[in-house]
Formats: structure tokens, C-alpha cells, sequence
């Protein structure tokens, strides 16, 4: 009882001061005060069309007049409107995305250029993989990747111990022969990738 006495008298006695008209918080709560929804399930109107940067000007009439133009071509010319302009702007064409390996299947006469150019293309950077050793050479083998990988005893051991495992990556050809010819001769077996 006494509760609702207090609140009946703080609705009385309390009176919020007139905002001024400039300040526009007061005025937006105000508007959100007075203006309440009537449907309790359509709390929120959203505009028509959601707009960050604010009301544009309407296009003019060169702008209207080129949007009819490209509207009036044909399909083929309308694709070959974008790399055109990109070109008169000195924009750079957007690269295409590549396939990731997915082959859909070849076009036509594309098929064996592509896989002779393929053949003649020559790797370059090489992995050596530690493929198996034998138990009696595991710590002479263990010693050969350290001198080429500077890794402590303990991380060359569990490494050695993960076989198979590649254990240098990213070398030339002659210092992937080289640290297979070691490993061969420390009693392990190694190959390149």
C-alpha cells in the first residue's frame, strides 16, 4: 500500500522540464513516446528501401539517357559493355577465379596444349621426406636432421620418430639430392616430393 501511495505521489510531483527545440534527442523521444504502435506484434516499420548514405539526387538525364542505351543492346554487346569501359578508364580487368584443380572436362582443342605445356614445365622447389630408416641407425639419422634443420635432440627425435614425414621443405634440387645422399648414408631412406 504504501508503495503504490509513493509512486501515485512521484507521478504527481514530478514534472520533466520543456526540451529546448534544438535538442534533438529529446525531440526523437518524444516522437517515440507519442507515436507508440498500436499492433503489439508490428512493433518496428522498416523503409521501404534501406539507404546508408543517406537521400541521393535523381540520376540526370545524360545518366538516364546512357541507361537506356545499354538497355536497348543485345545481350552480347551488353557483356561486352563492362570490360569496355573498364578499358577506357584504365581499369585492370578483374582476374578470373581459378578452378582449384577441378577439371569439368576440357574445351575443345585446349585439351593437349595444356597438358604438353604441363610436361614442360619443371618443378623447381623440392620436400625431402624421411620415408622409413633402420632401428640400429636411429640416432645417426636423428644427428643428420638436426645438421639441417637446427632442431634440438629432442625435436629432431620425435621428427624421426613420425616417419613417414617430410623433414625439409621448400629446397633445390641439389641440396634435396645432398640431404638424401646424407640420410641414405646415416642408414635411413629419404625421397623428393
Amino acid at each position: 500500500m504504501k508503495v503504490l501511495s509513493l509512486l501515485k505521489h512521484i507521478n504527481t510531483t514530478t514534472t520533466l522540464p520543456a526540451a529546448p527545440a534544438s535538442f534533438s534527442v529529446y525531440r526523437h523521444l518524444s516522437d517515440v513516446a507519442t507515436s507508440a504502435p498500436k499492433d503489439p506484434t508490428n512493433k518496428f516499420t522498416y523503409p521501404p528501401v534501406y539507404d546508408p548514405y543517406g537521400p541521393s539526387p535523381p540520376p540526370s538525364s545524360k545518366i538516364l539517357d546512357l541507361a537506356d542505351r545499354i538497355a536497348s543492346l543485345s545481350p552480347g554487346e551488353i557483356k561486352q559493355v563492362g570490360p569496355a569501359l573498364l578499358l577506357r578508364l584504365n581499369q585492370p580487368l578483374p582476374r578470373t577465379m581459378s578452378g582449384g584443380g577441378l577439371s569439368l572436362g576440357s574445351s575443345q582443342g585446349a585439351g593437349p596444349a595444356k597438358s604438353e605445356e604441363k610436361k614442360k614445365e619443371e618443378k623447381t622447389v623440392f620436400d625431402v621426406k624421411l620415408e622409413k630408416f633402420d632401428a640400429a641407425a636411429k640416432i645417426k639419422v636423428i644427428k643428420e636432421v638436426r645438421s639441417f634443420t637446427n632442431l634440438g635432440l629432442k625435436e629432431a627425435k620425435e621428427l624421426v620418430e613420425k616417419v613417414p614425414i617430410v623433414v625439409k621443405q621448400g629446397v633445390t634440387k641439389e641440396e634435396a639430392t645432398e640431404i638424401m645422399e646424407k640420410i641414405k648414408a646415416a642408414g635411413g631412406v629419404a625421397v623428393m616430393e
